[in-house]
């Protein structure tokens, strides 16, 4: 065996082995194949925090063989991921197959087509160790932080909880928004809203109150408004100015990791999770009829904003076919990167620009094939010409007051013909105006003055909590997802609908925090850590003096918080479900497989009993109920109420639509097709 390639996923060693050919032997290491000891600290604190690596329980067999195969081979080429983790990954295989370095090559590849492999295999390199140490550094971090607070959690609070560098900031960040919410004094004020005509039958436009021609005006009681409204009462509305102009809107860049998680949460209702796990299947390569194995998109973990030469004329090209030529900008825009920005790779984008969405659709599943149209089109957006818009602002007189009214036309669409950039909260949009003339007068429709209360700021969706993690320097484009999904697993964040808020859990977490540890939840501190991990990777600093800074008084803290600090209760939420035998209000606890209601009488009464999620569906084989349940490995999946009576179970959902040929519930499929078909037997019924 001459070559042998070491990648990390079995899907991706299946594409780039089409590419490489019969002289390459392609094989996964299945993600990492060493790492600290999951029972024991694993981290020498007093001799410059050696890590303990040991090989992961369950791999033994992999690792013996993937030996023999480097054994048989004349050179190893490490592929795994182009970032930290990946790099680290790399030098772990390089350590556990003790293959000389003289043998041993590690390259990258940027998308996982025959351009990028091509380009990756010609371009052989060492290991970085700079890269290496940054990965090192984080995970030592992670690691002394974690099981150091989590016993001091389990002593003080309650066993089975855990802290960490990155959550607990995150859960800091939901818990201080909480708490502007509920310190928030809303407060009155009322509009003057006027509906206009240029004629008295003409098409109705609005006008909002400003002021006088000297100052604007704060309307903040009833009175006040009743009273301009009586002045206002016979007053001619007369357009005293009339500006028109032209405003160019410019597209949004392409995505990096960040604006993605949220674009996904606001357009498809992704979670984070959700849609990395997907652009991690269309990065490492899908079966396009007609082409093949193939990576769709570009390596999914970046903050860059950069694309290549041979992209954006790939991309240029499908714009002057698909739209003409006018739909370019006049020079090719440049997008500005942020300071904080790694630049490692290029902004996530299509690997083949001109495979667009309705070319693959029919070989992607239903998630595939909205994230890649989504990653398709904002790509294609962000090299097309700006939207110019018509503009125009009246100023319009009544008596000694002004009314304001603005609106605008879209003279030429640009890049919005494909794509228009979601929003985490709603715009007012100007709508047209009519023609109006300087000196008009207008005609009153009607006015009326509107009361509103100043509203709290919102809660965080995943989208703007990813975005304010972005901006605070909270972990980095690795992180956000697997730190989202870890705050809500562990109970600190809950869902409200789209929004997140926290749990009494997390409260009372953070309040410890906060008091005891400030530093892990202060957000300038860890995004200062952040950029000390940055300088760890472009070898500006040194990983062991890193967390020497920051072990000292961390461990202070803990043994100051050990000795002085009692034990925290966590407040218990109550339930509206009443105990059946004492007749108090149960109330909802946590325990080894989830939540459950259990009486607060405890150990005088015991009762406890399940949560269940109702769904709208029957059982197809008893007519029971049909619930939500949850798999040992936290899968959603659906079963019948009845169980263990009726054994009914589907990954497939209920849905309120009925079988058109038996009239039972209908189920949305999973998979590619996301049809419905009935679940009862004999019938087989699909839609």
């Amino acid at each position: 065996m001459a070559n042998l390639v070491i990648m990390e996923s079995p899907a991706k060693a299946k594409t780039v082995k089409k590419y490489l050919g019969s002289d390459f032997e392609v094989v996964a290491s299945m993600g990492h194949i060493r790492d600290l000891p999951k029972t024991l600290l694993g981290v020498d604190v007093e001799h410059g925090f050696r890590p303990r690596y040991m090989d992961i329980p369950g791999k033994t067999s992999l690792i013996r063989n993937l030996r023999e195969m480097a054994q048989k081979s004349d050179r190893i080429y490490l592929a795994t991921d182009p970032d930290r983790e990946g790099e680290a990954i790399a030098w772990h295989l390089a350590q556990v197959l003790g293959v000389p370095a003289e043998q041993t090559s590690r390259v990258t590849f940027n998308e996982i087509t025959r351009t990028g492999v091509t380009a990756g295999m010609a371009n052989p390199r060492s290991l970085d160790m700079n890269l290496v140490n940054a990965q090192q550094a984080r995970r030592v971090l992670d690691r002394i932080v974690g099981y150091k607070l989590s016993p001091f959690l389990w002593k003080k609070v309650r066993k089975g909880l855990s802290a960490g560098r990155v959550q607990s900031a995150t859960v800091s960040l939901v818990v201080d928004r909480e708490q502007e919410i509920r310190a928030f004094v809303s407060e009155e004020y009322w509009t003057l809203d006027a509906t206009l005509s240029v004629t008295e039958k003409g098409r109705t436009f609005p006008a909002h109150f400003f002021g006088t021609a000297t100052e604007k005006i704060k309307i903040t009681t009833g009175e006040q408004a009743q009273a301009i409204l009586d002045e206002l009462n016979g007053a001619t509305y007369v357009a005293k100015s009339v500006k028109t102009g032209t405003r160019k809107v410019a597209p949004a860049p392409p995505f990096t990791t960040s604006t993605m998680q949220q674009e996904a949460n606001r357009k498809l209702n992704f979670s984070s999770r959700r849609t990395m796990k997907t652009a991690q299947e269309l990065y490492e390569g899908v079966e396009v009829a007609g082409i093949g194995a193939t990576g769709l998109i570009t390596y999914m973990r970046t903050d860059s904003l950069r694309i290549s030469d041979e992209a954006r004329k790939a991309g240029n090209d499908y714009i002057r076919s698909a739209f003409g030529s006018e739909y370019l900008p006049a020079k090719a825009r440049v997008f500005k990167q942020k300071s904080t920005a790694q630049d490692a790779h290029e902004a996530i984008r299509p690997s083949v620009p001109s495979l667009t969405p309705a070319d693959v659709k029919d070989s992607l599943t239903s998630d595939q094939y909205r994230l890649y149209k989504l990653i398709w089109e904002r790509f294609m957006a962000s090299l097309m010409a700006d939207q110019i818009q018509n503009t125009c602002q009246v100023d319009i007189t009544a008596g000694q007051y002004v009314f304001k009214a603005s609106g605008y036309t879209v003279k030429f669409e640009g890049h919005t013909a494909l794509y228009v950039e979601g929003k985490d909260e709603k715009d007012d949009e100007n709508k047209p105006l009519p023609v109006i003339k300087q000196g008009d007068v207008l005609t009153l429709r009607n006015i009326e003055g509107n009361q509103h209360f100043t509203q709290p700021p919102s809660r965080y969706t995943e989208a703007t909590l990813i975005k304010a993690m972005e901006e605070n320097g909270i972990g980095r484009p690795s992180t956000y997802a697997p730190t989202v999904s870890t705050v809500l697993n562990r109970e600190y964040v809950e869902r409200d609908g789209k929004s997140l808020k926290p749990t009494n859990l997390g409260e009372v977490i953070t309040q410890l925090m906060k008091e005891q540890f400030p530093e892990i939840v202060d957000l300038d501190f860890t995004a200062q850590m952040e950029q000390k991990l940055d300088g760890v990777e472009s070898g500006k600093s040194d990983w062991v003096k890193v967390l020497d800074g920051f072990y000292g008084g961390f461990v202070q803290s803990l043994k100051k918080a050990e000795e002085n600090l009692d034990k925290v209760k966590v407040p218990e939420v109550e339930s509206d479900e009443i105990c059946e035998l004492c007749g108090r209000r149960m109330v909802i606890k946590t325990g080894r497989y989830g939540k459950f209601l259990a009486c607060p009488g405890y150990p005088t009464c015991k009762n406890t009993r399940r949560i269940v999620e109702s769904t709208d569906g029957v059982c197809p084989k008893c007519g029971g109920a049909v619930v939500a349940k949850k798999s040992k490995g936290g899968r959603k999946f659906f079963g019948c109420a009845n169980y263990p009576k009726c054994d009914f179970a589907t990954w497939n959902e209920p849905t309120k639509e009925l079988c058109p040929k038996c009239g039972k519930t209908l189920f949305r499929k999973k998979g590619k097709t996301n049809g419905l078909v009935c679940l009862t037997e004999g019938c087989g019924e699909e839609k």
